[in-house]
């Protein structure tokens, strides 16, 4: 059985059974919101996966929210494959940055959550990487060269540049 795994087990009356396997959920303490902008990210011409930014923050902790904000014109593809990797798309007809600094504020309020994880290369996210380190949230920016703004990467507590030559 893979590491990580663990057995679900019924009782019966000839002894045990396994009835199926779950993921073991390891506590990292930290507890994540992750808002990604989709149009900016989950471009095929920059290569990033879903997972690869999960698993760039498995070291700081938890994901407990997971969006990624697409806009009308998401193929239904990126839009079924983001749902099978355990993230909720939201779809949005306007603009995506509004809705992503919606869910971001949301997240920033909520007293579940220790940081907040916005994957975007794009400064007009700033504000809201401000007001979440004024509520004593962390804040960690996840991008990819090119077009990664200097702001964003300067003012988070962690900044995670994916693909190209910094991986």
């Amino acid at each position: 059985m893979p590491s990580g795994w663990e057995k679900i087990i019924s009782m019966t009356k000839s002894g045990m059974r396994i009835i199926g396997q779950m993921k073991r959920k390891v506590s990292r303490g930290k507890r994540i919101a992750l808002l990604i902008d989709g149009p900016n990210i989950l471009r095929k011409e920059l290569g990033v996966k879903l997972e690869d930014i999960a698993e760039a923050l498995s070291g700081i902790g938890d994901i407990r929210v997971a969006k990624v904000i697409l806009n009308q014109y998401a193929p239904q593809g990126l839009i079924e494959a983001v749902s099978n990797q355990g993230f909720e798309p939201i779809i949005v007809s306007g603009e995506t940055g509004v809705k992503l600094a919606v869910e971001a504020m949301k997240e920033i309020y909520n007293p579940h959550i220790d940081v907040i994880a916005l994957a975007t290369r794009n400064a007009e996210f700033l504000p809201v990487i401000l007001k979440a380190k004024e509520k004593g949230k962390e804040t960690v920016v996840i991008g990819v060269e090119p077009g990664f703004s200097a702001a964003l990467k300067h003012a988070a507590d962690y900044t995670i540049i994916l693909g190209g030559e910094e991986e």
